[in-house]
């Protein structure tokens, strides 16, 4: 069995910073890349961010470009989402997601 977990969430003010953190255990997942997507209040998830095997490639929805990075190099350590200037409509349930399982989300707050 596979669980995800997300940490890191939390209250920002609009310009702030958070660093997000998903740690998988069960067992191996290896070849999987690992991706960030999140959740706004009324709207359908999106994905934000995802980091192939290997750390080799990363990609972004172009929102986020620029001011998040991912980095880990695969699922069997600690993924991080640093997300700097942050703005309110970044404000929701951030997510991670390997394969087909899912975290259950922490909860990112931008507002002042």
């Amino acid at each position: 069995q596979v669980q995800l977990v997300e940490s890191g969430g939390g209250l920002v003010q609009p310009g702030g910073s958070l660093s997000l953190s998903c740690v998988a255990s069960g067992r191996a997942l290896r070849d999987y890349s690992v991706n960030w997507f999140r959740q706004a209040p009324g709207k359908e998830r999106e994905f934000v961010a995802a980091v192939s095997w290997g750390g080799a490639s990363t990609y972004y929805t172009d929102s986020v470009k620029g001011r998040f990075t991912i980095s880990g190099d695969n699922a069997e350590n600690p993924v991080y989402l640093q997300m700097n200037s942050l703005q309110p409509e970044d404000t929701g349930v951030y997510y991670c997601a390997i394969g087909v399982h899912w975290g259950k989300g922490t909860l990112v707050t931008v507002s002042s």
